[in-house]
């Protein structure tokens, strides 16, 4: 449906032309998100999408850039069937973990844990990328489920070190490089640098659609207790591509 002769409707999905060459397509959340841009994807590939230069996912939208015409694209893709996004689909990239981040206590105490369970909780889940920000190489991932999201910190702080593991809401993610944050930091990648890496013909490691499972760092002890021991980044066995 149609109400300014411009924004196209449907049941879960809303298409409006950004610009002259883009379509912005908004969804109701990150599941409709996901399932969204794979859509996108698989259409592209399969050659059933009119050219896009560029995909762009976030939160819950996604920005079809380089659209010859975006109102009659607009018009096709709200009469899509979406199917949800399978959980066995999409590159695995597993992340060597440290869980001796300083909000360790405070998480362990909204999820009714002692600190030494946080890891074997947290990486009980497969996560996926929703969508890339903030910072080169910084991936948001989705996969908690709602009883385990947690607020931002109160007070952010002035600078977050590379390689820490957060949580902020829905999202789980690593810090690229150092920065400000506000996040809850629960634990370290030993080396961060192949979260962005600009001489790899693909820049950022976490890429929208992308599988990731944390993993105790090689040489980790029990959660809380820091180390000096280094874990590499590694492909899940039998990851497809």
């Amino acid at each position: 449906m149609t109400d300014d002769g411009r924004t196209t409707h449907t049941g879960s999905l809303t298409a409006r032309p950004a610009g002259r060459r883009a379509l912005l397509v908004e969804l109701p959340d990150a599941e409709h998100t996901a399932a969204f841009h794979a859509e996108v994807l698989r259409r592209r590939a399969a050659g059933t999408l009119p050219p896009v230069e560029e995909i762009v996912p976030g939160a819950r939208t996604v920005l079809l850039d380089g659209v010859a015409d975006p109102q009659a694209l607009a018009r096709r893709v709200t009469g899509w069937q979406v199917p949800p996004v399978a959980d066995d689909t999409g590159h695995v990239v597993e992340i060597p973990v440290r869980y001796d981040g300083p909000d360790l206590a405070d998480v362990a105490a909204l999820w009714g844990i002692r600190p030494d369970e946080v890891g074997a909780l947290h990486g009980s889940y497969t996560y996926r990328v929703a969508f890339c920000g903030f910072a080169p190489g910084f991936g948001y991932l989705t996969g908690l489920p709602p009883h385990l999201h947690v607020p931002r910190r109160s007070t952010p702080r002035t600078r977050v070190p590379a390689g820490a593991v957060a949580l902020a809401g829905p999202y789980s993610a690593v810090y690229p490089r150092a920065t400000p944050g506000g996040w809850q930091l629960i634990g370290t990648m030993p080396d961060p640098r192949p979260l962005w890496d600009p001489d790899r013909e693909r820049a950022a490691l976490l890429t929208p659609g992308t599988r990731v499972r944390f993993v105790t760092a090689v040489g980790a002890p029990a959660a809380g207790a820091p180390t000096g021991a280094t874990g590499a980044v590694g492909t899940a066995p039998g990851a497809g591509a």
